[in-house]
């Protein structure tokens, strides 16, 4: 049993509490420098009888016995002073540490230990150091009652638990970085997972451009593809109707300025099918950018009859050109999701309550699955998804949560502002900077922050640092990270799998954890990784399914010799659908195309001025 000195003060808690593998005496050194931020203690690196200890690591903690409390500090280097070792003897060694706050027990008896963050009375030269106690060490990372979330176990000591906050960490948005490789898809699935866990009423779209995620969650989520996708074209705003109208090119602004008074006319024929191109002004006055459906057909139209105009002359290659372009847009494959419904009907509530599980019916997470789309349909459709999600929550006045999760997220976020797409970049600035007061929280995920916004990543409060080999890389979270903690961030480099530095709102100090494992088959990416595991030669290539996927155009159906001849002006469901006409039927003039989303006898058949 330990008996203090008695020059020094004793601790008021049991001396019992001592790591299983140190010896007899539980002083292993004491404080010979220290200065407003760092101390150097001297001890040994072995005991009398010559054997080395180990009891000094870089990455642990250190606790100093001032008598009432105990300032703890950080190991951040050790080292000889002569670079010398001796077999004869003990061995002299220097340890730094980085001061982080102290520890004071409770006034109550049998009470918890309290940790401040910040030194009120700094060590003197001679304060006895040693490791410190798992008390202690549990009282450091303390939440003070916030609602917690278990998320793995302290690198440190693996007995006790890594907790976050969680309400803290999603309302104040939080980031996840670390190179390719080291697990930052895992922690983002058990992350969600222990959310929703501890938010039933949390609603989560995941932008995934791997299609990864839905795997991982296969009872929480529902899955959204280029081809379960249903984002009709008049819910895009002008500026996100021409990114896919142009393809990703620089705009052409006569064009966009035609666009921008043709829609509005567009939407009002829709509207009042009577009232020709006349347009109403006042509050009511429909724009480009309304969320209200209208007909492509019907933008053809007005670009048709401003052609024909005679003092339009010097704008018809203008014009004919934008024709050219929806007319190319609306029948590309890859655009089907915005074109294909058949029926232009008023269909927004489904469009979102599907995409933002309103009501979720037991699965809050929709992941959106972008692989293989093209990259300006990518940023428009994450335009429309970020401009929606702060809207929703912010008309709900607070009732529908949402949380934005952007995987790679340096993919519409860039740092240099003439890359990427600049609504995306605004709707997402938006959620990053006035979300959390509405009920949108941000979740931001990259392998590299230097490449990312500076602007979206000063909004997460909340940082899980995982490897990072990159310079420029360490040295954003290294101005991100307080003064107190910034030598934790030399481990930057050199942490193993699952590992991670958590700093910000979400803990109470800075933390090195270890994530929980996952079961393998909850992995994100693992189901991918066994179908290719599973074809051990080339033969098994399904080359002809391949080029299928690649050209994602749908085949043609061929027609049958005996079939029955129809009259293509009617429909399935009339009377005489099979019967060949016997009457003349009304023929559809300029106005019906089926391409363009029209059905017979319901749109496009507007009474005729003589």
């Amino acid at each position: 049993m330990f008996v203090e000195r008695e020059a020094s003060v004793g601790e008021p808690t049991s001396q019992e509490r001592r790591h299983a593998e140190q010896n007899d005496k539980r002083i292993l050194g004491n404080v010979v420098q220290c200065d407003g931020a760092r101390a150097t203690i001297s001890a040994y690196a072995d005991d009398i009888e010559g054997a080395i200890t180990g009891l000094w690591t870089v990455g642990k903690m250190i606790s100093i016995n001032l008598g009432s409390t105990r300032t703890v500090g950080l190991v951040y280097e050790i080292g000889k002073s002569d670079r010398a070792w001796s077999n004869e003897g003990q061995n002299p060694i220097e340890v730094s540490i980085e001061l982080i706050g102290e520890v004071r027990d409770a006034t109550e008896p049998g009470a918890k230990p309290v940790f401040d963050r910040g030194i009120t009375t700094y060590p003197h030269i001679g304060a006895i150091a040693h490791r410190i106690r798992s008390r202690d060490l549990q009282a450091v990372y303390d939440l003070a009652g916030r609602h917690s979330i278990t998320i793995g176990t302290l690198s440190q000591d693996e007995a006790i638990d890594a907790n976050i906050a969680i309400d803290d960490t999603l309302a104040r948005h939080f980031a996840i970085v670390g190179t390719t490789g080291v697990g930052k898809s895992t922690a983002v699935s058990l992350l969600l997972r222990k959310s929703i866990a501890a938010r039933p009423d949390l609603r989560i779209l995941i932008l995934d451009p791997h299609n990864e995620f839905a795997a991982s969650l296969p009872e929480h989520c529902v899955r959204v593809d280029s081809k379960t996708l249903d984002l009709p074209f008049w819910m895009f705003r002008l500026e996100e109707f021409a990114e896919v109208l142009f393809r990703g090119r620089e705009t052409v602004a006569e064009e966009v300025d035609a666009l921008r008074d043709l829609i509005p006319a567009a939407k009002n024929l829709y509207r009042n099918p009577g009232s020709g191109t006349y347009l109403r002004r006042g509050s009511d006055a429909l724009t480009a950018d309304t969320p209200v459906p209208y007909r492509i057909v019907d933008l053809i139209k007005q670009i048709d009859e401003r052609i024909g105009m005679l003092e339009s002359k010097n704008d018809r290659p203008i014009l004919k050109s934008l024709k050219t372009r929806i007319e190319s847009a609306a029948s590309d494959p890859r655009y089907r999701f915005m074109f294909n419904s058949r029926l232009i009907e008023d269909t927004i509530h489904e469009t979102i309550g599907n995409i933002f599980r309103v009501p979720h019916h037991g699965r809050p997470v929709t992941c959106f699955e972008m692989a293989g789309m093209p990259s300006e349909v990518v940023n428009s459709v994450c335009s429309v998804l970020a401009r929606l999600a702060f809207d929703l929550a912010l008309w709900s006045e607070g009732k529908l949560q949402l949380l934005l999760l952007c995987e790679e997220a340096h993919r519409y976020m860039p740092a240099d502002p003439r890359l990427g797409f600049a609504p995306t970049r605004h709707a997402l600035s938006r959620i990053a900077k006035e979300g959390r007061k509405y009920g949108c929280y941000l979740g931001v995920v990259t392998q590299r922050p230097g490449e990312l916004d500076p602007t979206i990543l000063s909004q997460c409060s909340t940082f899980f640092a995982m490897r990072l080999a990159n310079e420029q890389d360490q040295a954003i979270i290294r101005s991100a990270i307080a003064d107190s903690s910034a030598s934790t961030l030399a481990f930057l480099s050199s942490m193993g799998q699952r590992e991670a530095i958590a700093f910000g709102e979400g803990v109470a100090t800075t933390m090195r954890l270890k994530f929980e494992k996952l079961p393998q088959d909850l992995i994100p990416g693992t189901g991918k990784r066994e179908q290719a595991s599973s074809s051990e030669t080339g033969d098994d290539v399904d080359l002809a399914a391949i080029v299928e996927r690649l050209r994602n155009v749908p085949k043609p159906q061929q027609q049958m010799a005996f079939a029955e001849v129809v009259d293509s002006g009617r429909q399935a469901g009339d009377p005489d659908y099979r019967k060949p006409a016997t009457t003349p039927r009304m023929q559809p003039d300029d106005d019906f195309d089926l391409r363009y989303g029209l059905k017979p006898s319901t749109f496009g058949l507007r009474p005729q001025n003589d």
